[in-house]
């Protein structure tokens, strides 16, 4: 993308921002993880006694890298962990509360948001699940947990693009209706 993802923005507000207010409206605690561009990211944090930043010094090692360091800075009490990543502002809240819902009535391990027949992001992991997370090769990463015994997941099938929509590039972001980046 050539600028930090969390930073761009969608409806006026920026990417980290916006997915924080969505999953806020749903879950009690947000632990948020850093990697590169960890210093203008956390300004852009909205102020909230909800929100933990962590930062992940090993960000480059990849997503599952910092998922490992989300899990720890997760509360001993949390079921589980809600995952969601930072290119996927779109997500309705809706979303996010029906694959909370479907955790808490189904119990499964693995919950995991589905929209047009392929699965995305939300994912929730019960916290039974953290051990595998944390010895998952970090180069396949947490696909290889989720691939493993398809009889641990619950998918939640959902009418929401966003689910799928991963804002990687320029052309993403111009296939989503959204600006481009500021020249840095």
């Amino acid at each position: 993308m050539g600028y930090p993802k969390p930073l761009l923005t969608i409806d006026g507000k920026t990417f980290i921002a916006k997915i924080s207010a969505t999953m806020l409206a749903v879950v009690p605690r947000l632990v948020i993880v850093l990697g590169a561009h960890a210093d203008r990211i956390r300004r852009a944090i909205p102020r909230d006694e909800r929100i933990v930043i962590v930062e992940n010094p090993n960000y480059s090692r990849g997503q599952l890298s910092s998922l490992k360091i989300g899990l720890d800075t997760v509360q001993s009490d949390a079921a589980g962990a809600l995952v969601h990543l930072g290119d996927h502002p779109m997500v309705r809240v809706e979303s996010f509360r029906a694959v909370v819902d479907s955790f808490e009535r189904t119990r499964k391990p693995i919950v995991i948001a589905r929209s047009g027949g392929h699965r995305g992001h939300p994912v929730i992991f019960d916290r039974s699940i953290f051990v595998e997370l944390q010895n998952a090769p970090e180069g396949e990463g947490a696909r290889y947990v989720v691939n493993a015994d398809a009889s641990r997941i619950e998918y939640v099938d959902l009418d929401d693009p966003g689910i799928n929509l991963d804002l990687d590039t320029p052309a993403d972001l111009t296939r989503a209706g959204l600006s481009m980046p500021p020249r840095d």
